[in-house]
């Protein structure tokens, strides 16, 4: 059986993005959004065990109790991990993804020129990027983050579950605080973050009441603050933080968010022809009817004024979608399963 570190190294080879090793299959490789098998060979249960002790090391006892272990890890071929090691029919397993060596320059990943231009010079409010596990949120995050470091002279200060990529300060000063070993939780790192003279704060996740709201706090006060989410669209993301509360509170969350809110970026890997996939992204810029709507608690409404606020680097997702078609970028079938409205997108892209 190959060491974890070898698994690694011939998965970047092949520009797989995820592996799953799991007991009687073989290894699987996610290449292009699809599973492939990594060879021919079933895996025991003894081997299963075997790859999650080289993974966690002195954490695997938490694995003999049935407790999931998140890290990361940099092989010798220098690609960076984020693992998942747990238990399945009391069978060792993992979930591994392969992160990018450095962190990508913002234009390269295929953002809007919203995001990559102007995102970057916000001074203040919350951003979100939202979308499915592996839709590349981390990333797209990362290289915001990174852009600002590049130039602007602030304090970042990030809290990641676990820390994927790493940062090289360059105009920054840079905190990276991992959940469960530099803080307890979101929630009291985020609490802790306010007292540590922070520009730019990056939470790994808003999917807390308290996490949420201390976010919003700190828009109010001044910061920077980037989050996900795991939405499918940019509007529905506003319902997601609203609904965490009470309903006695919403009204005053909405309104909270109406003043805080600067963007919103929902994006998608779709396949590319020929090959790799490409990004996919919504973007919701907020304006004056997006606060109102936001107030009032009329987000169905936002999709159609996205659609009218293009001038202001708005697009939905659909339009991203048909745009990739007319470059031949992905196929029409892509843009229809991946699309919001499948049949008007199928009379478009026909």
């Amino acid at each position: 059986m190959p060491s974890l570190d070898t698994i690694v190294c011939t998965a970047a080879n092949m520009g797989t993005s995820d592996i799953l090793i799991a007991a009687g299959v073989p290894i699987r490789f996610r290449v292009d959004g699809s599973l492939v098998d990594a060879n021919d060979q079933i895996l025991t249960p003894e081997e299963t065990e075997a790859l999650g002790r080289e993974a966690c090391g002195d954490e695997y006892e938490k694995i003999e109790r049935g407790i999931e272990v998140d890290t990361a890890i940099t092989f010798s071929n220098g690609v960076r991990c984020r693992l998942n090691v747990y238990r399945s029919m009391g069978n060792c397993c993992m979930a591994i993804r392969l992160l990018a060596s450095k962190i990508p320059d913002l234009d390269a990943l295929g953002v809007p020129p919203v995001v990559s231009h102007d995102f970057p010079n916000y001074q203040r409010g919350i951003v979100i990027v939202t979308g499915e596990t592996g839709s590349g949120k981390s990333t797209t995050l990362a290289a915001l983050v990174d852009r600002i470091n590049h130039t602007r002279p602030d304090h970042i200060v990030t809290l990641e579950d676990p820390v994927e990529y790493v940062y090289q300060p360059d105009r920054c000063s840079i905190d990276q605080r991992e959940i469960g070993r530099d803080t307890a939780s979101f929630a009291e790192g985020l609490r802790a973050v306010l007292r540590q003279d922070p520009d730019v704060i990056l939470v790994g996740e808003m999917r807390d009441l308290s996490t949420i709201e201390t976010a919003l706090t700190a828009a109010e006060t001044g910061h920077l603050v980037f989050g996900t989410l795991h939405t499918q669209s940019a509007p529905d993301s506003i319902d997601r933080l609203v609904d965490v509360f009470p309903e006695e509170r919403q009204h005053q969350i909405r309104l909270q968010l109406s003043m805080t809110l600067k963007a919103v970026v929902s994006q998608q890997l779709i396949k590319k022809r020929g090959g790799g996939r490409v990004l996919a992204a919504e973007v919701m810029i907020v304006n004056p009817a997006i606060k109102n709507l936001i107030r009032e608690g009329k987000t169905p409404q936002i999709a159609n004024t996205l659609a009218t606020t293009a001038e202001l680097g708005s697009i939905t997702m659909d339009r991203a979608l048909q745009a990739l078609v007319r470059s031949r970028t992905i196929t029409a079938a892509d843009a229809i399963a991946a699309a919001h409205d499948p049949e008007q997108m199928r009379k478009t892209v026909r």
